[in-house]
């Protein structure tokens, strides 16, 4: 009568684990495992020919480079110049938002898979009535969807306020001495790394169609970044750090990025202040050095 059997001691309840919270995603929790459910969408990104992937981050890897541990974390970056082109025609901004991303990270025995939704990207860039976000929306949905075997979910708030969270600086010189100021002042950081950079103009040319001159550079700092995903794993999404270098109608150069309060914000970090701090005051210095600005 008061003895246990075997099956009352494996049922334990198991451990809740909270979905992502941030403004602005869609997300996915994997009924596949962590492994299996990356490599199904980066088959199904390399199987589609209209579609590029311009790069793979580890952030746990990162994490481990310099002696700290994150769960399994990973995004890959990809993009399709046919539907990402018109969002930058309508606002070259959008280009700091693209190219597309995926984030997936294990939490506890969950998975999960997010990215920014179009509701999202339309209201922060005011580009709601480009035709190609419901394609996009679309295409990102059934992608996700088919790798993880799973459906959908929105987080509670999808909308910010136009150019929220954009802090630019515009250059005193040309867009191209611009860009290279800024490759040049990060690749001169020893605490930096450049992960990853893409020509927006370039890519929309080789769909034929026209773009003025844009171009983000992703670059990271694990020491900084990593603490901020052991708090809230979702500003993976937002790693490593962009700039926008681009050219507005007047031939002006501007340099454009993330706000770090604004991320703390988006995905509901608390805490992290020194380490924000640090990305902020670094984000500036790069900024004011590549448009040659006090």
């Amino acid at each position: 009568m008061g003895s246990c059997s075997d099956d009352d001691n494996n049922n334990t309840p198991e451990e809740k684990v909270d979905p992502p919270t941030a403004t602005g995603i869609v997300y996915f929790q994997s009924s596949l495992k962590f492994e299996d459910s990356y490599s199904n969408l980066k088959s199904s990104l390399q199987d589609n020919e209209n579609i590029s992937i311009v790069q793979e981050l580890d952030h746990a890897q990162n994490a481990a480079s310099v002696d700290i541990t994150l769960a399994s974390t990973r995004i890959i970056f990809f993009g399709n110049p046919n539907l990402g082109t018109p969002l930058m025609q309508a606002n070259q901004l959008a280009g700091l938002d693209l190219p597309q991303r995926v984030l997936f990270y294990k939490d506890k025995e969950k998975v999960f898979a997010l990215y920014n939704s179009t509701q999202y990207m339309a209201s922060r860039h005011g580009i709601s009535g480009v035709e190609t976000l419901p394609k996009i929306a679309k295409a990102l949905k059934n992608l996700v969807g088919s790798a993880v075997n799973s459906s959908a979910e929105k987080t509670k708030n999808q909308d910010v306020d136009l150019l929220e969270g954009i802090i630019s600086i515009e250059s005193t010189t040309d867009f191209e001495t611009t860009y290279e100021n800024l490759k040049s002042s990060i690749e001169a950081n020893e605490n930096l790394s450049v992960m990853a950079a893409l020509d927006h103009k370039q890519n929309a040319e080789s769909v034929g169609m026209e773009l003025r001159p844009t171009r983000v550079i992703m670059f990271g700092n694990p020491k900084l970044g990593t603490p901020l995903m052991q708090s809230m794993r979702s500003i993976g999404l937002d790693l490593p750090q962009k700039m926008l270098v681009w050219e507005d109608e007047n031939g002006i150069a501007h340099i454009s990025y993330n706000d770090s309060q604004f991320l703390k914000k988006k995905h509901h970090l608390s805490g992290n202040e020194e380490q924000l701090s640090k990305i902020s005051n670094a984000l500036e210095m790069l900024a004011k050095a590549a448009g040659e600005s006090k």
